[in-house]
């Protein structure tokens, strides 16, 4: 990867747990500011940005699910979740001066707009930072899909998936003290060894649309700026 490329259009995947911070639950006001500027960094570039947020933080549709929840329910409210945390950083991003939209796959007219995908691609072009909501509108999809899926419907030229560890490694990295760090892996590679990078219908969707995915630690300040120009940070998952 060439260090001066710089994407036009980005989709940064946010999962919950990354607004959480050190708190066990719920949203810390301080990281949400941090990751609001860092996305005003990348806005100054003159790149194009939409996210897709995740709701672990408050709710985690699966792990209801497996203590006797109904499936769709559970789904439903960790879409709801995804909802409180794009208001939180929409929030955040407008009183530092950022314009914004958000938008869901559930209509939420008195919050949000509904999720469009000519309007979306509109406000991109108008410097609006877009923050998608709801995940697909559907339940047994996550949020990794619902990025996968939105980045492809708007032509982002990357997905970066902003996580918590540096990269993509060949097994738990605080379990196995030897575990390899990749720098580039490829889909199939990852299906095969099922890393758990993105849920499989998400990789196979890149896959299929040859969108690369790049891994890399959100907790490093700069980090997106640096993904988003090309350096050499974390794992690059493509063909």
């Amino acid at each position: 990867m060439k260090k001066s490329k710089t994407y036009k259009r980005v989709l940064l995947k946010l999962s919950g747990e990354a607004l959480q911070g050190s708190l066990n639950y719920g949203i810390d006001p301080k990281i949400v500011d941090s990751i609001a500027l860092q996305l005003i960094d990348v806005k100054a570039l003159g790149v194009e940005l939409a996210v897709v947020i995740g709701g672990g933080n408050i709710f985690r549709g699966l792990q209801a699910a497996s203590r006797g929840m109904d499936r769709s329910t559970a789904d439903y409210m960790g879409m709801l979740a995804t909802v409180i945390n794009a208001m939180a950083l929409q929030d955040a991003l407008e009183r530092k001066g950022a314009f914004t939209r958000v938008q869901t796959a559930i209509n939420m007219e008195a919050l949000a707009e509904p999720y469009i995908r000519r309007r979306a691609i509109r406000h991109l072009e108008k410097n609006r930072i877009v923050i998608l909501a709801g995940g697909t509108g559907n339940p047994y999809f996550t949020t990794d899909t619902t990025a996968a899926l939105r980045a492809i419907e708007l032509g982002a030229d990357v997905i970066l998936k902003a996580t918590k560890v540096d990269g993509i490694y060949s097994a738990d990295p605080k379990k196995v003290k030897n575990a390899k760090r990749f720098t580039h892996i490829r889909y199939m590679e990852v299906l095969k060894k099922s890393l758990k990078v993105m849920d499989a219908t998400a990789i196979s969707l890149c896959m299929d649309n040859n969108l690369p995915i790049i891994v890399f630690d959100l907790l490093k300040q700069g980090n997106i700026r640096r993904a988003v120009t090309g350096e050499n940070i974390g794992t690059v998952v493509s063909n």
